[in-house]
């Protein structure tokens, strides 16, 4: 009783068939959870700016389009939602 080389490869593509699965379900998460988190910087961001800008009358409202522009661009993104409310 001895191991078969086709028990062998079948072994061994299944461990490649699930890393590549564990894969393709991580990389997602990841891009999921970067954006939340990005979303929640924005939204701080957001926050600080529309106190500093009520002191001169602008002001952003904050929702989750707006959060994740902030949170991608980051202070650009921040100055830009303020030129387009200024603009708009």
């Amino acid at each position: 009783m001895g191991l078969e080389l086709s028990t062998i490869f079948a072994f061994a593509f299944g461990l490649v068939a699930l890393y590549i699965i564990g894969m393709i379900l991580v990389i997602p998460i990841k891009i999921i959870t970067k954006l939340i988190w990005n979303g929640i910087i924005g939204g701080i961001l957001l926050i600080l700016a529309n106190l500093l800008g009520g002191l001169i009358g602008i002001t952003v409202g904050i929702n989750p389009i707006t959060a994740l522009v902030a949170g991608f661009l980051g202070i650009p993104g921040v100055i830009l939602l303020f030129v387009l409310q200024i603009i708009l």
